[in-house]
Formats: C-alpha cells, sequence, structure tokens
C-alpha cells in the first residue's frame, strides 16, 4: 500500500535537489503532487517524468517568497484535486 495514496501535495523548490526528490518520492508514494519553483523548464521535465512513472502531477512556476504565488499554489491544488493534505517547502539557506 501506498502511504500517501489519495492525498494532495505541495512541494516547492522542486526543480532540483531536495525538492525534486521530494516530489518524487510523494508522488511514487501515491500523492497528487503540485510542483513549485521559479524554473518552469524543470517544473516540467519533472511532471513529465512524475507522469511517465504513472503518478499524477502538475507545475505552477514562481517565487515562493511571493505569498501571492503560495496562495496560487494551495489554489491550484483546491481548484484540481478538492483539497491539499501535505505542503513541503525546500528552501536554500542564501546567508
Amino acid at each position: 500500500m501506498k502511504r500517501l495514496a489519495d492525498k494532495v501535495a505541495i512541494v516547492t523548490g522542486a526543480s532540483s535537489g531536495i525538492g525534486y526528490a521530494t516530489a518524487k518520492l510523494f508522488a511514487a508514494e501515491g500523492a497528487k503532487v503540485i510542483v513549485g519553483a521559479r524554473r518552469e523548464s524543470e517544473l516540467n521535465d519533472l511532471v513529465a517524468e512524475i507522469r511517465a512513472a504513472g503518478g499524477e502531477a502538475l507545475a505552477l512556476a514562481g517565487d515562493v517568497r511571493s505569498e501571492d504565488y503560495a496562495k496560487a499554489l494551495v489554489a491550484l491544488a483546491v481548484e484540481q484535486y478538492g483539497r491539499l493534505d501535505v505542503a513541503f517547502q525546500q528552501c536554500r539557506n542564501t546567508g
């Protein structure tokens, strides 16, 4: 049984590194994943990879530091899947 079956998750920082790996893991465990980061091309590649493996994913590019972007991620999850169960934010230490 998949641990995240029928859950809806947002993963930010998903264009590389820990966020990318987390999005793939969540999808492999059955979650419908909304992936976010600034690099749209990398997000689209990730979505294609998740879908090719049988998962479900959508991408929304933007800057997580923007409150409007954060609200848009949640709105996308609710519009597409009816709810949000998990939010994972990958942050970089810039200082």
